[in-house]
């Protein structure tokens, strides 16, 4: 029996340094950098991933984290499938933004699935649990605690979208 085959864009969102290119890197490539190297615009990756029945190839796009650039950032939503919205565990005031950065996407995709990742838990954590888990509750989802330099929880994110994305579709 032949695979069906599908096409999903995945948007990847957060505030700048948050790990979202790494995660990227760690998921397409398995490679990490130390190196930060700021998002200008969207950049996309594309990735195969084979499920029982389907094939299904993603689309990822790595949005700019600057949060002064909202016109911008709605015109990269359109088309959105499903996303990862990204915070870093060292930083509380990222994971405040994650509720922002998913209603502004959500206003121009629609209700789309959104897998909320905590990332950098490799590194001391200053984001109290109970936080993540009320962020946890608005936006429907538990958070997955990735690390990107270590690549624990990073394919678990990815694959978790993928299923919301199939059950969606």
């Amino acid at each position: 029996m032949e695979k069906r085959k599908v096409i999903r864009k995945v948007s990847l969102l957060g505030d700048g340094a948050v790990g979202k290119t790494s995660l990227i890197r760690r998921y397409v490539l398995d490679v990490f950098s130390d190196d930060y190297i700021t998002t200008f615009g969207a950049k996309v990756t594309k990735k195969v991933l084979d499920q029982e029945s389907v094939e299904m190839t993603m689309m990822i796009w790595d949005i700019l984290g600057q949060k002064g650039q909202k016109t911008l950032h709605a015109s990269y939503y359109s088309g959105t499938n499903g996303a990862l919205v990204v915070c870093d565990l060292t930083r509380p005031e990222t994971l405040e933004s994650t509720l922002e950065w998913a209603i502004d996407l959500r206003k121009v995709a629609g209700d789309i699935p959104i897998v909320p990742v905590a990332n950098k838990m490799d590194l001391p954590a200053e984001v109290a649990e109970d936080g993540l888990e009320k962020v946890a509750a608005v936006l429907g989802d538990t958070f997955l605690l990735t690390s990107a330099k270590t690549g624990e929880g990073v394919p678990e994110a990815f694959e978790r979208l993928a299923q919301r994305m199939l059950g969606a579709s």
